[in-house]
């Protein structure tokens, strides 16, 4: 891995990824999609292959749109989604934060980025959501820092309580907290629909 992979090493382990991937936290997926309208354009930020948050969410009838900065990511997420949109780029710096979501995503993903640009995304997804959006994302409740154990880098959970400063700066209301069956922790934020 060079200093200049933008996808922080996830490209040189997007093989073993897809081969670890379960379908754990998608019954969470699945219930908070419940308050979207189906057809509503949702964005998975850091999409992976797109199994199985992506296919969830399109077998649920939403326009996807899905961003990761592992070229070797996306073009499996084409194939297993080839009607949903997609862009290799980081969420940092996306285009596809130029557009509106009636939801965002972003799983095992918000955790993997210093904790600088999480803020800016959580910046950045809170001015794409329309009134009443949704933002689901994962991190572990408790501040804690751990080295992820496919590619050897630094992941931070930055905590409930910051994330939740963070989302009410932004302009966003958290409005839940999740967990799995393999004990992930999910935030569920909401923009006022005014």
């Amino acid at each position: 891995m060079t200093s200049d992979d933008a996808s922080a090493g996830w490209d040189a382990v997007a093989d073993r990824f897809a081969a670890l991937r379960s379908d754990v936290g998608t019954d969470i997926v699945l219930r908070w999609s419940r308050q979207l309208p189906r057809g509503d354009a949702v964005l998975d930020i850091g999409c992976g292959t797109g199994v199985p948050i992506g296919t969830c969410l399109a077998a649920q009838g939403f326009a996807l749109f899905g961003i990761d900065p592992a070229p070797r990511m996306i073009a499996a997420f084409r194939a297993n989604l080839p009607e949903a949109t997609a862009a290799c780029e980081p969420a940092e710096t996306s285009r596809f934060f130029d557009r509106r979501f009636d939801g965002v995503v972003a799983i095992g993903m918000l955790f993997l980025l210093p904790e600088a640009a999480q803020a800016a995304v959580i910046g950045r997804v809170a001015r794409v959501l329309h009134p009443g959006g949704r933002f689901l994302f994962s991190a572990p409740r408790e501040r804690c820092d751990w080295e992820d154990s496919l590619t050897g880098r630094r992941s931070r959970s930055l905590g409930e309580e910051a994330y939740g400063a963070l989302l009410d700066a932004a302009g966003l209301k958290m409005v839940g907290c999740h967990r799995d069956e393999g004990y992930n922790d999910y935030f569920d934020a909401a923009v006022d629909k005014a």
